[in-house]
């Protein structure tokens, strides 16, 4: 299938099309995605901060797994309603280079997030040990990249 085929393919979704038809089903559907995203740096805000030391000495054992897994949820619900969203208006979107640099920071932060969590420092820094200098730069990039990609999902709506 060619690029072309999948954006006509996702245009002809039915929930593209349901979206497209009903203003209340696109609100609730654009509500949502905006309290996933509320989720995903709410959560990862806080544990970030902890991680750079920037945000007191609450424990990270019992904070990292919690904050990592609401991060997480609301990561899963916000692609899930953005690609929602972005069947209404799939070639559009595609054309917006802010919607493509939003695109380019999620997989950086998605990938970002997945080095954390398997990494030995995330596993040292839960058990209670010092945070490695290394979980500290990753914080910081998270940082750099989550709050990047909400600029650029606000700037979708400007470009075009």
């Amino acid at each position: 299938m060619s690029g072309a085929e999948l954006v006509e393919w996702i245009a002809g979704w039915p929930v593209g099309a349901a979206l497209r038809r009903s203003a209340i089903l696109y609100l609730v559907v654009n509500a949502a995605h905006v309290l996933a995203i509320g989720l995903l740096i709410g959560a990862i805000v806080p544990l970030d901060l902890r991680l750079l030391g920037l945000a007191g000495p609450a424990p990270l054992e019992v904070l990292g797994p919690f904050l990592a897994r609401a991060a997480a949820v609301g990561l899963a619900l916000a692609v899930v309603t953005g690609l929602c969203l972005f069947s209404v208006r799939p070639s559009a979107y595609l054309a917006n280079p802010a919607f493509l640099a939003k695109l380019a920071l999620l997989a950086g932060g998605t990938l970002n997030a997945l080095s954390v969590r398997r990494s030995l420092d995330w596993s040292a820094a839960i058990a209670g040990d010092t945070i490695a200098l290394r979980l500290r730069l990753q914080a910081l990039a998270s940082l750099t990249i989550w709050l990047g990609a909400l600029l650029a999902g606000r700037w979708i709506g400007f470009v075009g």
